[in-house]
């Protein structure tokens, strides 16, 4: 398999689109792939030195909820105040609970692996973001960047 290449699109930033590439990433560069990610508008916040990911129930009718709530609690009660720290700091838990690995730990294996991490300089200058806050190892760049880390990929995935 040392000829198979993956290459993702990370374009989501919150804690529940974090594993998704950091997974499949860390798998496919195990199983031998050459293996690299784009992370661009908000994907680039899963790059961040200090994360600080949160999970938003609002606009997530399929995320479980506790205690039923999905059945009796409006929709828009996903909307008050807290309920995107109260629901973070619950599926932190369930996380922890089952023994899921954390973003940092996948983000860390991918490292390991020598997946290749790109930021995307286009979404850097439009949000005003220093690099300094982005982790080491990082290459930033645009389009061309990604398209000639990634050309000839067997898989592409759009996260």
């Amino acid at each position: 398999m040392a000829d198979k290449k993956l290459s993702i699109i990370t374009t989501k930033g919150t804690l529940d689109w974090a594993y998704p590439p950091f997974i499949l990433a860390s798998t496919a560069a195990a199983l031998g792939y050459q293996t690299n990610i784009f992370f661009t508008f908000y994907g680039l916040q899963l790059l961040r030195k200090d994360l600080n990911l949160k999970i938003s129930p609002l606009g997530n009718p399929a995320m479980p909820m506790p205690m039923g709530m999905d059945k009796w609690f409006p929709v828009l009660g996903t909307a008050l105040p807290g309920m995107e720290a109260i629901m973070t700091a619950m599926m932190k838990s369930k996380m922890k609970s089952k023994g899921v690995a954390s973003v940092e730990d996948l983000r860390a294996m991918c490292m390991e692996a020598e997946v290749k991490f790109v930021g995307c300089q286009m979404t850097i200058d439009l949000f005003d973001w220093n690099p300094k806050d982005f982790i080491d190892g990082v290459e930033l760049g645009g389009a061309a960047t990604y398209l000639a880390s990634s050309g000839g990929a067997d898989i592409t995935l759009f996260i």
